[in-house]
């Protein structure tokens, strides 16, 4: 059944939103999808968003849920409610809610495929994996479609995910296992959120977009989220006597964000709770980080400055204890000291030469989410800029923004663009970035891009040249004796330069390398966000590779992404002409071929599909067998 609508989803860590637009018609009218969700006992509301949060419910609440709702949404697990009235209780019952799903994809230290979470509930209490839980939010907006358009089911229409920018390839594909096991279609194309939000302003302002943008402008998105920052230049250029964007350069991976801000606040107020002999216990502490949320929030709305008010807000805690009267304990939080800590400590005025601090002084740490150890958005902000032009992906005279658009839920908070804009000012005082858009509706702005980016390429419009962000690059062992107790030195073969154009293929001009068939291997791959200079074929010595495990390094060159832990054999092989590479198998029976013992030698074969799938093929210079290497991720417990 051809397709009667483009959608587009925001996964986000904090809200999930489905946007869409009829195919029909010259014009984008956008719509929201109304989500029905339980918001209170016996109470269901539709709402645009559903918040990213995910409640094991007693027996009672479920069955008033489904009572209320319908089992047509309320599908899932018997016990769990999504939505509204999970975040409610977030601060009530903390150690039964999973939150932050969506940073836990990106988390490399957990196998997340493995049921832990919530992550600090007890160890007997019933736990699903990041991976299902994001499956869960992604199904509960796909039979909301489904209910609501019976006649056009979302998996006949042409939908768009977004993912952050910073997610690497196994992140990514985290996502694409969980998208496609909620239902969704296998064609399903995934859009960075930076570029999803340029693509909402572009559908507001449509083709003035060209009068307020000329050649050369560089636009910086700045997405800080529930969870994560993600950082974005984007130039535009001329070909033809036409304007078009070019995507020039994605930020690192930083969990940071409004979670960030909740756990600091969180400490701060633990102390107030100390002084009048409260210690908390930990599901106390979790409950004050939920509590800490809506306080921050309620704060961020009505002040413009750090000295808005002199009043304080009130935070209580449920207590343990029969001694407690009333069972709770409260204290009074100074709003001055909730802004100034989200102030100071998230958007400190910094110089551009400001660097965030690499590590913890503490050498052992817990596991959980590995946050940012500096907080200093603004720092982090400087040192992607500079970054850029040590690269030399911008020249001197560009580094300056022109301008700059904000994304993500922080920035509901008026004071903190304001913040924003006088750190530019500071930065660049003759020429400060002008802010494109301050009106943009942040709730549902990714979604809404995200449905626009797919009308616009059924509609021939304006679209930003997507490509690489990063390097990418293959571990090779280097050959030599070996040594007891000693590994051999690793090299990195690039293998897809930054700036690779989506649906394009490159040959790797190197010598031959050996590929073990026929018995287990793992492959280890790194990917560098600075290294613009490296052509496909570049190898890269040991002390290069060893660089991003020193946090104190500030022009740290290459991150480890997942390895790939798989058995290649002869049965696995594709058999293809060096010109167009099948996906079928090869019918040659193993014994036609060399011991699989041995080395294979193999070049190397990149290709970025038109979905953005990374697919690396390693071609036997023998014959025409070659094996591909997919982000199908497995957990891997050797950690770095």
């Amino acid at each position: 059944m051809p397709a009667k609508y483009v959608i587009g989803i925001d996964l986000g860590t904090t809200n999930s939103v489905l946007a869409y637009i009829p195919l029909e018609g010259e014009q984008a009218e956008i719509s929201l999808l109304e989500i029905p969700q339980m918001i209170a006992p016996s109470t269901i509301e539709n709402r645009t968003a559903l918040p990213s949060f995910l409640y094991f419910s007693t027996e009672e609440e479920k069955l008033d849920c489904l009572r209320n709702l319908g089992t047509e949404i309320s599908f899932l697990d018997s016990k769990i409610i999504l939505g509204e009235y999970a975040r409610k209780r977030s601060a009530e019952v903390p150690d039964r809610i999973v939150v932050a799903a969506k940073s836990w994809l990106a988390n490399r230290r957990v196998d997340r495929h493995q049921a832990i979470l919530p992550w600090e509930s007890a160890s007997d209490f019933p736990k699903i994996s990041p991976v299902q839980a994001s499956q869960y939010y992604l199904e509960y907006l796909v039979a909301t479609w489904n209910n609501a358009f019976p006649e056009n089911p979302i998996q006949d229409q042409n939908v768009v995910l977004t993912v952050p920018a910073s997610f690497d390839e196994s992140a990514r594909e985290l996502t694409r296992e969980a998208a496609f096991a909620a239902g969704l279609s296998q064609e399903t194309i995934f859009l960075e959120e930076p570029q999803a939000a340029i693509y909402s302003w572009l559908a507001t302002v449509g083709d003035d977009w060209r009068k307020r943008l000329g050649v050369n402008d560089v636009l910086l998105v700045c997405d800080v989220g529930g969870g994560t920052t993600d950082l974005s230049l984007v130039r535009v250029e001329e070909e033809n006597g036409e304007f078009f964007l070019r995507r020039l350069a994605v930020g690192n991976h930083l969990l940071i964000g409004g979670d960030n801000m909740d756990l600091a606040l969180a400490y701060q107020a633990a102390e107030l709770f100390s002084e009048k002999g409260m210690t908390l216990n930990p599901w106390q502490s979790i409950s004050l980080w939920h509590s800490c949320r809506t306080a921050k929030e309620t704060l961020l709305q009505s002040s413009n400055t750090i000295t808005d008010s002199k009043d304080s807000y009130k935070l209580s805690i449920l207590g343990r204890s029969k001694r407690l009267i009333g069972g709770t304990v409260s204290v009074d939080f100074p709003k001055s000291q909730i802004l100034e800590t989200i102030f100071n400590g998230f958007f400190p005025l910094c110089d551009l030469s400001d660097r965030p601090k690499r590590r913890s002084s503490i050498g052992v740490r817990e596991l959980g989410l590995p946050f940012e150890p500096e907080t200093g958005i603004t720092k982090h902000i400087a040192a992607f800029l500079q970054n850029q032009k040590q690269s030399s992906a911008i020249s001197t005279d560009q580094i300056r923004p022109t301008h700059y658009l904000l994304n993500g839920g922080v920035f509901k908070a008026t004071a903190l663009q304001q913040r924003l804009k006088e750190q530019f000012l500071h930065w660049f005082p003759d020429f400060p970035p002008q802010n494109l858009f301050e009106e943009t509706d942040l709730d549902h702005s990714v979604a809404k891009g995200a449905a626009y980016y797919a009308w616009t390429k059924q509609h021939n419009g304006v679209r930003i040249r997507g490509s690489l962000a990063r390097s990418y690059y293959v571990g090779i062992e280097s050959a030599g004796l070996a040594i007891p107790g000693m590994s051999r030195p690793l090299k990195a073969l690039c293998v897809a330069p930054i700036g690779m154009e989506e649906g394009t293929s490159c040959q790797v001009p190197s010598t031959e390398f050996g590929l073990i068939v026929g018995e287990p291997a793992v492959f280890r791959f790194f990917s560098s966000t600075t290294r613009r200079n490296d052509r496909p074929g570049a190898l890269l010595d040991q002390s290069l590779i060893d660089s991003f495990n020193d946090s104190e390094n500030e022009n740290i060159d290459l991150t480890e992404t997942d390895p790939i832990e798989t058995t290649l054999t002869a049965e696995s092989a594709y058999s293809a002409s060096s010109e167009d590479i099948s996906s079928s198998r090869t019918n040659a029976s193993p014994e036609t071929f060399d011991q699989e013992d041995e080395y294979v030698p193999v070049h190397f074969q990149t290709n970025i599909t038109e979905l953005g799938v990374l697919e690396i093929w390693c071609k036997d210079t023998q014959s025409d067998r070659r094996w591909k290497l997919e982000f199908s991720v497995r957990e891997s417990n050797d950690v770095n």
